[in-house]
């Protein structure tokens, strides 16, 4: 008996120690959060959870806390990169490239300055309508490649379309041509092995981006590399929403039709498209490539176009400073396709804002989703802007997840950045920006076709559903922040 005692004593002064350390922590991990949350809710939200629930809280600020990739360096903002260096001189070189159309158009100059990039002329572009000619683009210039191929994808899956890109990179690398394979860890965690074995040991280079590299990242599964991009020979670059997988050319078991956006750059623009390769390669690896940075400036059209690679290492939250400039600075129309519609008050602001003043805006997102909370959340977002003269299409097709903006009828971007949390603050995104009327002109004419494939949302459609689905939207909002 008197043994049973001592050993309850002796439990209740562990779980006593234990119950101190963990509010402790918790309340070191508070001070933390009020000094790096972005806003007063969110540091107000973690504050008390952390110092009453700090064993469950704990746990999830350290996974999910920070909006600060730690360690990666930016290298086009260092003085003293080792990178920065090689690639301003070419630019700087080439001063004949740079347009000077960006004094026209504010929200281009702004975004010059987000990215530290210029806008270059003398550019072609092909806008690339869903997979078939996505794919078919990409590996027409992998069959072209005579020095060096670039890959990265956000998703890389083993499948008939995953199979097919992997033969086609090991053919290249049994030609002797250099190929650089890049993928993201927590986006393709279902990727075999065997699959990258097979890659390496053709002599394809095959690395993830390693997002838990060093210590302060360790726990951290919050921040993905978003991009989907490749480079052929410094000379043609592939931006856009396509992963590698069989859905995405509307072959997959869930969407019957695929509904996706890719362009094809070449020219002087590429090169900020490999600088951004470049960074995460290094990052990966320690690794600087050898690569070419003189072709592009080959004459190729007359499309002014700029390259904003953005992501949680960024000084500014470059993707959401971008994307609320560019409608405020729309004058006639802003029209936004985004699969996911999670969007921040200054965001949601700007585009009521917008409505009130007359210009037509236009959101087009999925009608049939492939991520629930999402879904539910967009209608909140419906409610609150639908006396702004705001209008939400619902694409009824298949499933949209292309991430398109034009601006009037002169800028249009096209990448990798959805509209939500993730994309302005926690993922590396890419985004092609195109000031030329012509290529434009394609982008109304895609958008007019998907707005025909689609029902617009009328006015009170959220005050009339049922109550359980109002409350449902509501409870979505709220985790709206962690989409």
């Amino acid at each position: 008996m008197i043994s049973r005692l001592r050993e309850l004593i002796r439990r209740k002064g562990f779980l006593a120690i234990l119950f101190l350390a963990l509010h402790v922590a918790g309340f070191i991990s508070s001070i933390d959060a009020v000094m790096r949350t972005r806003t007063s809710q969110g540091a107000i939200a973690w504050v008390i959870s952390l110092n009453t629930i700090p064993i469950v809280s704990l746990p999830a600020y350290w996974v999910l806390g920070r909006t600060k990739f730690q360690g990666y360096v930016v290298a086009r903002q260092q003085d003293d990169s080792e990178l920065s260096h090689p690639v301003s001189k070419k630019m700087n070189d080439k001063k004949g490239f740079v347009s000077d159309l960006s004094s026209n158009y504010p929200a281009v100059r702004a975004a010059e300055l987000l990215a530290d990039l210029p806008l270059t002329t003398s550019n072609s572009a092909e806008l690339l309508i869903d997979g078939e000619a996505t794919f078919a683009s990409i590996f027409e210039g992998i069959e072209q490649a005579r020095e060096y191929v670039l890959v990265q994808f956000y998703i890389v899956k083993d499948d008939d379309l995953g199979r097919d890109l992997k033969d086609r990179l090991i053919l290249k690398a049994r030609e002797g041509i250099d190929v650089y394979f890049l993928y993201d860890e927590i986006g393709s965690y279902k990727l075999p092995k065997s699959y990258l074995e097979e890659l390496r040991l053709s002599g394809v280079q095959a690395v993830n981006f390693h997002s838990q590299k060093g210590p302060r990242n360790r726990f951290q599964i919050n921040f993905r590399n978003h991009r989907k991009i490749v480079v052929v020979d410094g000379i043609s670059s592939w931006v856009g929403g396509h992963n590698v997988g069989d859905e995405y050319l509307s072959r997959g078991d869930k969407f019957d039709y695929w509904r996706d956006t890719h362009m094809k750059v070449e020219g002087p623009a590429t090169l900020a498209v490999q600088l951004s390769f470049l960074e995460d390669w290094h990052w990966a690896t320690d690794e600087i490539l050898d690569l070419d940075w003189q072709k592009a400036f080959d004459h190729f059209d007359d499309k002014h176009i700029l390259i904003i690679p953005s992501g949680p290492a960024d000084k500014l939250e470059t993707a959401g400073l971008m994307f609320t400039h560019a409608i405020n600075s729309a004058k006639k129309h802003i029209w936004i396709a985004s699969p996911y519609f999670v969007p921040d008050e200054g965001i949601m602001a700007a585009l009521q804002l917008a409505g009130l003043r007359g210009v037509d805006v236009r959101i087009l997102i999925p009608d049939e989703p492939d991520h629930l909370l999402v879904y539910l959340a967009a209608f909140s977002y419906f409610q609150e802007a639908e006396d702004t003269g705001v209008k939400f299409y619902r694409y009824t097709k298949g499933f949209m997840h292309q991430k398109t903006i034009l601006i009037d009828d002169s800028v249009s971007g096209i990448g990798t950045a959805n509209f939500d949390n993730r994309s302005f603050r926690l993922n590396f995104e890419i985004t092609a920006i195109v000031v030329d009327r012509e290529f434009n002109k394609e982008v109304e004419q895609m958008f007019l076709d998907d707005f025909q494939n689609s029902s617009i949302m009328e006015s009170g459609a959220y005050a009339t559903k049922p109550f359980w689905f109002r409350l449902a939207v509501r409870l979505a909002n709220l985790t709206s922040p962690m989409l």
